[in-house]
């Protein structure tokens, strides 16, 4: 007789394979090939198929002769859409049926007006071409104007005067930004002189590479147009759960089916803005008392956050649809990452009392840990910025804090703070790493003694690291556009520039993932609509195009059937093409059922193709 662990797993494995035979039954092929008016193929266009909503949407890559081949259970309207750049994109409406196949010739015309040629560009050819009179400033504006959001887009480099610039910035400041007066006049002045509105002039080189031919990206629209979806996370029943920091909400998505559910935080007695309450919208949560962040599944299936604006932790059961919330206390502020451990033991940072946090669920105890101040102004931060914030909880939405902090008056900006950002638990020893973002030093936490060493990174902005099953720690630094190497046992950095698609461009990655099998590492890049997938053998960075303009990533997280997944939550959510934030997954490999596997592979090593120039 079967144990209930392997009938569970038989059940399971029945009804997986019964929903995998059902898409099958209905698949239907789309076929085509990719070229301009005078029948020149195009490789590495992208081919997007979305359903009848426009909401949800599959898309695949033209091979180096410039076919496609793409799968879907989409039965009746749908529309097809090819982009490519410098060209116009084509998209053309589409009746399917069950188990059809359709062959499509799509052609795409050159874009010739300079108007139209410039908006085609992505966010970091306009943000590039910000100039300021010293490094500093240039420093301060890629830690503080791009962590929740592009520079450069339709929507942030429309044309205002110095004084409407400075209106943004000010509002800016009230959802966290954290800049000297000197950086304010700055901003406002290099904003309004090159954010015009006369068109641009970029040569983008898109990297084209034979692992797109292969690649399947699916994405989902969730939420609405005020929604702040963060992280995103695998739950032990293959779904993809994602936490709207903006809402207080739970969102679901079944990659399988498509099928979405969306789960309302319990009613709560916390003030708007939770421990932010004075704030005008801290960090764009414009609607939330808890703020949830991050995420991870953890023991017996249930989803773990850190809720950074009640300072606490809580977990979110799937089957029962039940919360429960544990309150940090202790004038902790603003958990941010958090990652379990081999015995069940939950390790996050407090990224604003600079502090890392233990907690046991079995017995539902925190411990807390102070990390190094580096210096008399962030010692004095971290001293005084509990009761700065209870101050301006007396206030509401007056933003008070903001005019009690010595950031400006110290001259210093946002390093009074050291920020405690992204979090991991070694493979090897059980080691906790951690990333400050502010103040560029990555630490190490001996989880028996809790005593803590810190590291200088070489470059700035470390985010949020992760660490392959060899112990080596993989770190994206947000301020220098790169990929950082450390390994703990030489105690030596190496670090990779991430591509670019011209030069003096930039990107600012938020996060990377190691994937479990390959330890390939994946990494946002989120100036350029692209992900980037690097691999450690080869030191090679494989480049995936989004099929929405405007795409910000935040963490990255893997699917058991090979699906490469994050979030769209770039803010204003309105801004993102479409108007809403996103679900997303990249499978490499094509779809998990083996369709989408090109067969047509011309080409080896690394094409780069210039398609048009200004």
């Amino acid at each position: 007789m079967h144990s209930k662990k392997y009938q569970s797993v038989t059940i399971y494995l029945g009804l997986a394979l019964l929903a995998l035979s059902s898409s099958l039954v209905n698949a239907s092929t789309i076929k085509g090939f990719v070229s301009t008016n005078d029948q020149r193929p195009i490789s590495g266009a992208i081919i997007t198929l979305f359903d009848a909503s426009g909401l949800d949407s599959t898309s695949v890559y033209s091979d180096a002769l410039g076919h496609f081949s793409l799968n879907t259970d989409i039965i009746g309207q749908a529309s097809i859409r090819v982009r490519t750049p410098y060209f116009a994109d084509k998209t053309q409406a589409l009746k399917l049926a069950a188990q059809s196949e359709t062959s499509l010739a799509l052609q795409v015309v050159k874009l010739e007006d300079p108007e139209t040629l410039s908006n085609n560009q992505t966010a970091s050819a306009f943000a590039s071409k910000l100039k300021f009179g010293n490094k500093h400033d240039a420093k301060a504006f890629r830690s503080q104007c791009h962590f929740c959001h592009q520079i450069g887009n339709e929507i942030t480099r429309k044309v205002r005067t110095e004084d409407e610039w400075e209106e943004v910035i000010d509002r800016m400041q009230s959802y966290g930004s954290v800049i000297t007066n000197g950086n304010e006049d700055a901003f406002k002045e290099s904003l309004q002189r090159t954010f015009n509105g006369q068109p641009i002039k970029a040569i983008q080189t898109w990297d084209v590479s034979p692992e797109l031919y292969t690649a399947v990206f699916k994405e989902w629209s969730i939420g609405d147009a005020g929604s702040y979806i963060h992280d995103v996370e695998v739950g032990e029943d293959g779904k993809l759960y994602g936490v709207d920091m903006g809402n207080d909400k739970f969102y679901s998505v079944d990659p399988k089916t498509g099928q979405k559910e969306v789960f309302d935080f319990p009613e709560s007695e916390l003030p708007l803005g939770g421990l932010f309450s004075g704030g005008i919208a801290p960090l764009g949560t414009f609607n939330a008392k808890h703020g949830p962040h991050s995420l991870q599944t953890g023991p017996k299936g249930k989803l773990w956050t850190t809720n950074s604006l009640a300072t606490e932790i809580m977990s979110f059961d799937p089957q029962s649809k039940t919360f429960q919330f544990y309150p940090i206390g202790q004038d902790s502020i603003y958990p941010h990452t958090l990652r379990f451990d081999e015995q069940g033991i939950l390790w996050f940072t407090l990224a604003l009392s600079n502090q890392l946090g233990r907690f046991d669920p079995s017995t539902a105890e925190f411990t807390l840990i102070d990390t190094p101040s580096h210096g008399a102004m962030r010692w004095l931060t971290d001293a005084m910025l509990p009761s700065l914030l209870n101050i301006a909880s007396w206030f509401p939405k007056k933003d008070l804090q903001l005019t009690l902090s010595h950031h400006k008056l110290s001259g210093e900006g946002y390093e009074i703070f050291n920020l405690p950002y992204g979090i991991d638990v070694s493979p090897v020893d059980g080691s906790i790493w951690y990333g400050k973002l502010y103040s560029s030093y990555i630490g190490h936490l001996n989880p028996k003694t809790l005593e803590v060493e810190e590291i200088k990174t070489p470059l700035n902005g470390p985010r949020r690291l992760r660490i392959d099953k060899q112990g080596v720690l993989w770190i994206p630094s947000f301020e220098d556009s790169a990929l950082m190497r450390y390994d703990p046992k030489s105690k030596e950095f190496k670090v990779f520039e991430l591509p670019t698609l011209a030069p003096g461009e930039y990107e600012t990655p938020y996060a990377l993932g190691i994937h479990p099998k390959t330890q390939e590492v994946w990494i946002t890049s989120n100036m350029s609509d692209r992900i980037f997938r690097f691999i450690p053998s080869e030191e090679r960075f494989i480049s995936y195009p989004s099929p929405t303009k405007v795409t910000f990533l935040r963490d990255i997280v893997f699917m058991e059937d090979g699906g490469v997944c994050s979030s769209n939550s770039n803010l204003p959510a309105y801004s993102i093409e479409g108007g809403l934030q996103k679900m997303l997954c990249i499978y490499p490999n094509g779809n998990p059922d083996g369709s989408n596997m090109s067969t047509t592979h011309h080409e080896t090593g690394n094409n780069k193709t210039t398609l048009g120039a200004l």
